[in-house]
């Protein structure tokens, strides 16, 4: 069997079955085969990095590069996350395009190619993984590997009239081109390359999936991620026996709990949300001492204002809530920003009646599947999920809201802590189903049998070097 080379930014440090989010997913693609492991150490230095750190535990060897402080600065920071992150979630006002930052990504990506080309074996099949890392494969490709190589995006794809904002949004899709296969999330991501494709790149699109532009080709497909179904539900069973979750129930005093589980980030919605539960709050008295609100929400990429000012913004919004609606005896919105271990949350979502998975824009929201794995078959609770999250496209029995309408939102939350157990377990019923028949393993296997058994579609660019000016 050949080798399966994952690329990321971050590598995960350990493999632990319990870890979260994209390193969950990789997990499952790692399986019991020979596997590398390769990305940036979380290290960053004062001086060029030095050699690559190997470590290798079992069958699966990490291999990982610490970076330059003014490349961090600009390929993640910069580039990254202050020009693709809102761009791509849809938030343009919030996108900032800087050459430096520019330079620094396409500086950090031929790095990284560099350093993995030369511990690739030549049937080594190599799957690198989202935003950070989109010029990859030209960067290996100029360098002469001809491996197999597939690209897969964990967040949304924007439209044209949106990508085109970017002032180097032709680069960024042409680096595209040098892969085999480009997976992203929903059909309706795909879409949305298809229409750049055609409209701004004077390209193609087959029934096949095969796109043609810039003198090359490449496959593209959706793959919905999901999760370890299996693995989540009897984690879920096992922390509703723990301690933390038995006090979680008796301080609700028999209220219900509402919950949301969010990275701190400006594309989840957390201030429309918390504005929707004081407007349920205000229009439906009944509840106010009838539910409590637990808000999750971790601070992340703290170095960038953006996730200062909705940090600060959310502060407000709870103190506000509570001051309107508290009681000496109860506070109707508990937020924390701090990180739970998964397995707690699991237990936190099976003693929820509801979860509130309402982010603006979102490539999936795997904490919308991980609270149906996570409920008691027999007295589920019910998901509120907005239609701008992946997961809406596959969790249509969940009760889909407009984020961005905060009566619908409010409306929403009273139905569902209104609804009957038997329409919850009808509900609940078609979307276990759904996540079962299409878990992680499902997703892992998907991706690599088209990856490695599709006929290769980036021929030009394994006869030609790739020109893509991101790593001129």
């Amino acid at each position: 069997m050949a080798r399966l080379v994952i690329v990321s930014n971050r590598v995960g440090s350990s493999i632990e079955p319990n870890a979260g989010g994209l390193a969950t997913a990789m997990v499952a693609a790692l399986g019991q085969r020979d596997a590398v492991w390769f990305g940036w150490s979380g290290t960053v230095t004062d001086e060029p990095p030095g050699e690559t750190h190997v470590r290798r535990d079992g069958r699966v060897t990490r291999m990982l590069v610490d970076l330059e402080r003014r490349d961090y600065e600009g390929y993640y920071l910069g580039f990254s996350n202050r020009a693709l992150w809102p761009l791509f979630h849809y938030r343009i006002n919030l996108a900032e395009y800087d050459p430096e930052s520019w330079a620094a990504y396409g500086r950090v990506n031929a790095l990284l190619a560099t350093r993995l080309a030369a511990a690739l074996a030549p049937d080594d099949v190599v799957w690198v993984h989202d935003y950070h890392l989109i010029p990859f494969a030209a960067a290996l490709r100029r360098i002469g590997v001809r491996n197999r190589i597939g690209f897969f995006l964990h967040i949304p794809f924007p439209g044209p009239e949106l990508l085109t904002t970017l002032p180097v949004h032709d680069a960024l899709v042409r680096a595209l081109f040098a892969y085999d296969l480009v997976g992203f999330q929903t059909d309706k991501d795909l879409q949305a390359f298809a229409d750049y494709v055609e409209r701004e790149a004077d390209g193609r699109m087959f029934g096949d999936g095969v796109a043609h532009a810039y003198g090359a080709r490449v496959r593209a497909k959706s793959f919905p991620i999901s999760i370890d179904t299996r693995a989540v539900a009897l984690q879920a069973a096992r922390a509703s026996r723990t301690g933390q979750a038995a006090r979680l129930r008796d301080s609700l005093s028999g209220r219900k709990l509402v919950i949301g589980v969010d990275r701190l980030d400006y594309s989840k919605g957390l201030t429309r949300r918390f504005a929707a539960v004081e407007r349920l709050l205000e229009t439906h008295p009944e509840h106010r001492r009838a539910i409590v609100v637990l808000q999750i929400a971790p601070a992340t990429r703290e170095a960038i204002p953006e996730y200062q000012q909705i940090r600060a913004e959310l502060d407000a919004c709870m103190g506000r809530i509570n001051g309107r609606f508290g009681e000496p005896d109860l506070l109707p919105v508990r937020y924390l920003n701090r990180h739970f271990r998964q397995e707690t949350l699991f237990g936190f979502y099976r003693a929820s009646r509801v979860a509130m998975v309402t982010p603006l824009r979102d490539g999936m929201n795997l904490v919308a599947k991980e609270f149906v794995a996570s409920q008691a078959q027999d007295d589920p609770g019910v998901l509120v999920l907005s239609r701008f999250a992946g997961a809406a496209c596959e969790l249509d029995a969940a009760l889909i809201v407009n984020p961005f309408d905060v009566d619908q939102v409010a409306n929403a939350l009273d139905r569902a802590i209104a609804m009957p157990v038997e329409e919850r377990r009808e509900r609940h019923a078609a979307l276990l189903a759904r996540i079962e028949r299409h878990d992680v393993h499902a997703w892992c296997q998907s991706y690599l049998d088209a990856l490695q058994h599709d006929p290769p579609a980036a021929v030009s660019a394994r006869r030609l070097p790739v020109e893509s000016p991101v790593l001129n």
